[in-house]
């Protein structure tokens, strides 16, 4: 009787002992999971891709049917940074000018809220069809709440308010540094490729863009025009009524000529007074076209100096273009090649009179 009672205890610790081993390893599992998802967020190299892994790669890694990530940008500041970096904004994420309103759990969300779903508190930041459960992760950014992070399940018992939210609220931490990473990231690579007069693109930035923009022509067998702008008489502005007022020419210009571009079209400060206009999928005519309404726009209307004087301004624009061979590959000689040309019509159209359109023969 004695022995048969220590077999059933030896069996017994034998199968918690297997428990306890069985919960170390998917304990284990769970971990290395999380890590993997973790490893991911830190290792996106923007926005976008750190947008699209925090919100489809957490919904799939989790098997939820909803992943959001809300962000409070009152001053629109990292959705400008968005759309400068050529992106769009991945479905799911929401930008607002401020948290208030949206849920109630925001008044005071410092700590993951896990509870069922309430279309009248969550379906803002939640939207879609009726959830079972949400998990809703503060983003903290020197200790202000910036925004959340929010899960939805159509489990009831998934999140419910008596699950730890430990691992929840260490992904939340992660999900805050890296935003704020490649936010930063991108406001430096901005200040890098921005003219700090106009606010335009700079002439580094150009020539990233115009090898990627003739790749994109070769690839799709389409072209690629080239306009050179410079002010006229641009030196008296300055010998006149001083730098000041020739940065306000500049300035003005730079917004005249954003008014007539379509948002595909690359626009940067070449140097001095000159600019530059490169037209995707745009050949010769359509870019004289554009050119010439640019030239109206700026001529219609003389510039206000910042002493109140007016000063009729004009500009010469040369234009080029390109059809990139679809077995091109040394896109830096055919970008440059491309803006000599424009400078040399640039040029004619200054010895012809100033203030016209010239275009170089098409390569």
């Amino acid at each position: 009787m004695r022995t048969d009672q220590l077999q059933e205890e030896l069996d017994a610790t034998r199968r918690r002992l297997q428990e306890l081993t069985d919960e170390v390893a998917r304990n284990e599992n769970k971990m290395r999971r999380s890590q993997q998802r973790e490893l991911r967020l830190l290792q996106a190299e923007d926005m976008g891709a750190l947008f699209h892994e925090i919100v489809e790669g957490l919904r799939a890694s989790y098997g939820l049917q909803a992943v959001t990530l809300v962000l409070c940008d009152p001053d629109h500041d990292v959705r400008h940074l968005l759309l400068a970096s050529g992106t769009t904004p991945s479905e799911g994420v929401l930008f607002v000018e401020s948290l208030s309103g949206l849920a109630p759990q925001y008044v005071a969300l410092r700590t993951p809220w896990l509870g069922p779903y309430a279309g009248c508190d969550h379906q803002l930041i939640l939207p879609g069809p009726p959830l079972g459960s949400v998990a809703l992760i503060p983003l903290m950014h020197r200790g202000k709440l910036i925004g959340s992070l929010n899960f939805g399940s159509n489990d009831r018992s998934r999140f419910t308010r008596g699950h730890a939210s430990d691992f929840l609220a260490h992904l939340g931490i992660i999900a805050s540094y890296c935003i704020e990473n490649v936010v930063n990231r991108a406001r430096l690579l901005r200040s890098g490729f921005t003219d700090v007069l106009t606010g335009w693109h700079n002439r580094r930035y150009l020539q990233v863009r115009l090898k990627e923009e003739l790749a994109r022509a070769s690839r799709d067998r389409g072209k690629l025009a080239c306009l050179m702008l410079d002010v006229d008489h641009f030196k008296s502005v300055n010998d006149t009524w001083g730098h000041a007022a020739g940065d306000a020419v500049l300035r003005e210009l730079a917004q005249r000529i954003e008014s007539q571009v379509r948002a595909s079209d690359v626009a940067a400060r070449y140097g001095g007074e000159e600019f530059v206009v490169l037209l995707p999928g745009t050949g010769t005519v359509n870019g004289v076209r554009l050119a010439e309404r640019i030239r109206t726009a700026i001529a219609a209307t003389p510039v206000t100096l910042p002493g109140g004087e007016s000063v009729p301004v004009t500009v010469s624009i040369g234009i080029s273009s390109v059809a990139p061979d679809a077995r091109s590959t040394d896109f830096k000689t055919l970008g440059e090649a491309l803006l000599a040309r424009a400078d040399v019509a640039l040029y004619k159209a200054k010895a012809e009179g100033r203030d016209r359109v010239v275009v170089e023969s098409e390569a």
